[in-house]
């Protein structure tokens, strides 16, 4: 089985005015082959998907896409979405409301967030040929955005290694993990810079990796951040920015990114393999000559986690083996 990760996918803005005249598979460029390889694709949005609602007040950042672009997300074959993060409630709790029915009767499954506190926390699962796979989800991010027993809101959760959230997201991995062969945990985490993998955030990697998790998938950072590997899972600390309008940091260089390719024998990770891409002209993109140099830098950070992986230059892709 191979599953295809990709970062923060921000379609509101300037993708959103491009996607009034552009056709739904633009956003992403020329990687769409890559995905489409994969058996399964799984991303953070980033946005909410939605003609209603009104921007929060006082919020700098809002992102809204027009309902319309569901069929973006259909282009690429997402399978599965992270709703846990800080900018889905952006334009209030009807924005919302009216997304999380939009996904469903596309087939596009969800977790992170709900109309209330037991939708929010309630993995995904999904079957690919004889395998379970969950996806569970949550956010450190907008704990004002917690969804309650009434009220629509985000699974948050503080990225720390201990603390009765914790104890209730461990409890829940591992009730998770006992139906599934393999197990997804999408963790929004962390302020938006900063390459280094925060010393809480690998101290709860490894507890939700101890409870049953077989991959944690960790985004927020604009920028990548390294791969660990303990006890032959990957944690992937920070996926970066996928597609999105943002102006780009010339030291950090939140335009670049990855694919991120899971392959797996059942629900035991054997690889990973990290294709480079760029974002240009609001739209993701295979990185081409500059790939090599993307490699290398997630090499560094990888090697600074006690990670080695090797380029594939016929291939195009950075590997990491797991098993």
């Amino acid at each position: 089985m191979q599953i295809a990760f990709v970062g923060d996918v921000m379609l509101g803005r300037l993708v959103n005015e491009r996607l009034k005249t552009a056709g739904p598979a633009y956003p992403w460029g020329d990687t769409l082959p890559v995905l489409r390889r994969a058996d399964l694709r799984i991303a953070n949005l980033e946005c909410v998907v939605s003609d209603g609602g009104a921007p929060e007040p006082g919020k700098v950042f809002t992102f809204r896409t027009d309902a319309k672009n569901v069929h973006s997300l259909l282009a690429a074959r997402l399978d599965v979405v992270s709703l846990a993060n800080n900018h889905v409630l952006d334009y209030g709790p009807d924005a919302l409301r009216e997304m999380l029915p939009a996904l469903d009767r596309h087939g596009i499954l969800h977790a992170g967030a709900g109309t209330d506190r037991d939708t929010a926390r309630r993995p995904a699962v999904l079957r690919v040929g004889a395998d379970a796979v969950g996806f569970v989800a949550f956010t450190d991010n907008q704990p004002d955005w917690e969804a309650e027993a009434g009220s629509p809101g985000v699974h948050y959760v503080p990225a720390t290694a201990t603390g009765e959230r914790v104890e209730e997201l461990l409890a829940l991995v591992r009730r998770t993990a006992s139906r599934v062969q393999l197990l997804i945990v999408s963790a929004h985490w962390g302020g938006n810079w900063g390459s280094a993998a925060p010393a809480e955030h690998r101290a709860l990697a490894r507890r939700l990796v101890d409870a049953g998790a077989d991959v944690v998938f960790g985004h927020s950072p604009h920028i990548v951040r390294g791969i660990e590997v303990y006890r032959g899972r990957p944690v992937i600390y920070g996926a970066g920015d996928f597609v999105d309008d943002y102006a780009v940091d010339p030291e950090e260089r939140n335009d670049r990114s990855f694919i991120f390719v899971l392959e797996t024998d059942g629900g035991t990770p054997q690889r990973l393999r990290m294709f480079p891409t760029v974002i240009a002209d609001f739209q993701a993109r295979l990185a081409g000559r500059s790939a090599r140099d993307i490699a290398a830098r997630m090499q560094r950070l990888c090697a600074e986690l006690g990670t080695a992986g090797g380029w594939d230059g016929a291939g195009g892709y950075l590997e990491i083996p797991l098993a």
